[in-house]
């Protein structure tokens, strides 16, 4: 059988053809979720762009226009047609990108777009021919270029760099694309590309449910067919949360000593002594938070909070690494789970008192004597700004030498390390406070004459909000003076959407859909400011978030190793390992071998940084971090593993896990040919995304087992689906 295909790797690049889908009907409410495909005018004769040089002309017309090759830094002009635009959306709702006779990519930035005066409806696109990141210096010579818009990539037409020529190799698949037939094709509404056939949008709603749960399942997707996405994102934002049949898990705080023998696990010893062993597992490990948490993730009605959260978690980030009781861990999840609804300002006063988060970054440990400056730098860095000015669709803000400029030096640092000291934990007045034991439950309560009284000096931006504190006020005054002072920055917005979105629904989205849900995280359309619901509303229904199929090879995200674990085990009807009942969600062995403890991040930076790019790419790429060569052969690993056997039953996995494939063996057995079987995980798994040439690989494979072996068949073939490429991808 094969492994994952060694490109998940390398790059995205993963083409796959669909167009339009043939019957059904939206739910009343509901967004048309597929946008029209992008056409790039070529000359009559052949595949060359139709191009012109922004200086060449003052009248755009249609009427024959300079194909010559562009110089590095010059501007060039292509056009295109077969798009329509919301209001607003511009030149940074787009890319383009080159590819060279050796494979190796290009993007170039997009300065403006703009109609035609002769054609409204086809626009006239001016790039900059130098690669964005700065990764590639090509040879001159013919380049493809190709425009993508909303997840949805263009035909392909040729390009000179610095000259034409060159040793590019013709695509069969590229074609003449002349103005008349683009205007053809545009006019008739006809698919550019092949149809394959389905009920309509089956595709966008298995896409949406990637999206907003962790894994689709039949019924979701059936129910989510009758109610429409508007309806299940109202019922879900007012879901209880968590389960009702999975409440959170009430742990005991317990001495900082396990052994000691009054409230740690000493009253067990020795500590050979089994009970001994499942108390320390169950008080000083993360078992019992991940075992809740990871079936909630199975099983949980409340899919969106949970999704959203779990987000949160891996910005606000603490880690079991640092935190050593699993009621400390308990404590700060609650309150990512009880603001991933409600609003940004309120989460960041609530985990800046929590006490799990006051140890992780030391804001506990804090005073006027002994200032900290851990949880300072990174509330500004990590949660809420950014260290360099944004636009506000989340570009960097540049200033004349093109360079970008810092949000706050290090007298900003010093001077929020002097507003954050003077708090510790509530070990005698609060509610968990119990003598001999650290009260990590309540929020920390602040201690006036630990705390730094005077004036401050904070953030400085047009329209600062308290930029200047004066002295002598109580903490707990300065504590939210400086906290609006961060969240009215103008980075906030763009800065937490586009982490939201990269989590959620794409590594590396265009500014244009940043810049959307940034604007809803600014006024919420009722004058609020930070309503998460609203944001992740906007997120899911986004132009660029929705579509049947995205034709873009570099939309969407590698599956971090927790979402790539429950989006195989949720749609195949996971179960106890006898399957007489559900899983117990201890999956952490499926989990931690490619990459992902859940709650262990090894640093405040997460298990994966949001600006990391895949080497050799201009691709923005955060979990391919994660992707190594261990890593890419433990995924194919954690399947086998899952599809032919199973987690068995021991003292720390009660009911084990199983996957369920009875009704993929029946599929086996009543299909001989194996078409049912793999229909029916390309609808589960792919949305209705399998290429034909994947198909072609894998049908051989499956039929190649002998049809008395109907479980034999449906384990082979969900193996290799779930490790190809195109299912790494979320797309």
């Amino acid at each position: 059988m094969t492994v994952i295909d060694a490109a998940v790797r390398r790059t995205v690049i993963f083409v796959f053809v669909i167009a339009f889908v043939a019957a059904g009907s939206l739910a009343q409410g509901d967004p048309d979720p597929n946008s029209p495909t992008p056409i790039l005018i070529s000359q009559d004769d052949s595949t060359r762009a139709l191009t012109t040089s922004p200086d060449s002309v003052k009248q755009r017309r249609q009427a024959p226009l300079s194909t010559s090759a562009y110089g590095p830094g010059s501007k060039a002009q292509i056009f295109v047609t077969n798009i329509s635009l919301l209001g607003g959306e511009g030149a940074n709702a787009f890319r383009v990108y080159a590819e060279d006779a050796n494979g190796r990519l290009y993007r170039y930035p997009v300065l403006d777009v703009e109609p035609t005066k002769a054609d409204p409806d086809v626009y006239v696109v001016t790039i900059l021919v130098k690669d964005e990141i700065g990764y590639w210096q090509p040879e001159f010579g013919d380049v493809y270029l190709r425009l993508t818009w909303r997840g949805l990539s263009s035909n392909r037409v040729k390009f000179g760099f610095g000259s034409t020529g060159g040793d590019l190799k013709d695509d069969p698949a590229v074609q003449p694309m002349p103005l008349s037939l683009a205007v053809k094709i545009r006019s008739n509404g006809e698919p550019v590309i092949d149809e394959y056939v389905g009920y309509r949008w089956s595709g966008d709603r298995m896409r949406f449910l990637q999206q907003a749960t962790f894994g689709p399942t039949t019924e979701a997707d059936q129910r989510l067919r009758r109610i429409g996405l508007r309806t299940w994102l109202a019922e879900q934002l007012d879901a209880p949360y968590p389960s009702f049949d999975n409440p959170y898990p009430e742990i005991p705080l317990k001495n900082i000593d396990a052994q000691n023998v009054t409230n740690g696990c000493g009253m067990f010893l020795p500590t050979t002594n089994l009970t001994y062993r499942l108390c320390v597992r169950d008080h000083y490990t993360m078992y019992p938070v991940q075992k809740w948490f990871l079936k909630e993730a199975l099983y949980g009605t409340p899919q969106l909070r949970h999704r959203a959260a779990w987000a949160l978690s891996q910005v606000w980030v603490i880690s079991g690494v640092d935190t050593q009781q699993s009621s400390w861990m308990m404590a700060y999840y609650k309150v990512l789970a009880q603001h991933a609804f409600g609003n940004y300002r309120a989460l960041m006063r609530d985990m800046t008192l929590n006490p799990g988060m006051g140890n992780y970054l030391d804001m506990a440990r804090s005073t006027r004597t002994n200032p900290n400056e851990n949880y300072p730098r990174e509330i500004l860095q990590l949660f809420s700004i950014g260290l360099f000015m944004l636009n506000q669709d989340g570009t960097l803000m540049l200033d004349g030498q093109g360079n970008p400029i810092p949000t706050y030096d290090q007298a900003t640092v010093d001077n929020f390390t002097k507003v954050f000291t003077g708090w510790t934990f509530c070990n005698q007045t609060c509610p968990n406070s119990q003598p001999g034991i650290v009260n990590y439950k309540d929020p920390m309560i602040l201690i006036q004459n630990n705390h730094d009284v005077t004036a401050k000096t904070l953030l400085s931006y047009p329209g600062a909000v308290n930029q200047n504190i004066p002295p002598n006020l109580n903490g707990n005054t300065e504590l939210e003076l400086a906290l609006d002072n961060i969240f009215y920055h103008p980075n906030v917005g763009p800065f937490v959407s586009k982490l939201m979105i990269q989590h959620m629904v794409t590594s590396d989205p265009t500014p244009a859909y940043v810049g959307r849900v940034a604007a809803v995280f600014n006024n919420n359309g009722q004058g609020v400011r930070g309503d998460m619901k609203s944001v992740i509303r906007a997120i899911l229904l986004d132009p660029e978030a929705r579509g049947d199929l995205k034709t873009d090879p570099n939309f969407g995200k590698l599956r971090e190793p927790v979402q790539f674990v429950t989006n195989i085990l949720r749609p195949m009807n996971v179960k106890s390992a006898d399957l007489s009942t559900q899983s117990d969600g201890v999956i952490t062995a499926l989990t931690n071998p490619i990459g992902q403890n859940p709650f262990n991040s090894p640093t405040v930076f997460n298990y994966f940084s949001p600006d990391y790019y895949i080497p050799g790419t201009t691709l923005l790429g955060p979990e391919f971090a994660l992707m190594t060569t261990g890593t890419s052969i433990g995924r194919a690993n954690v399947v086998n593993g899952i599809t032919y056997n199973q987690i068995n039953v021991t003292d720390n996995t009660p009911q084990g896990t199983r996957l369920d494939l009875a009704d993929l063996q029946a599929l086996s057995t009543a299909d001989p040919t194996g078409n049912l079987l793999l229909d029916e995980l390309n609808y589960r798994l792919l949305h209705g995304r399998m290429s034909a040439a994947m198909r072609s690989a894998i049908l051989p494979a499956v039929t190649a087992l002998p049809t008395t072996d109907p479980l034999g068949r449906a384990r082979a073939a969900l193996y290799l689906v779930a490790t190809s490429s195109q299912f790494q991808v979320q797309r």
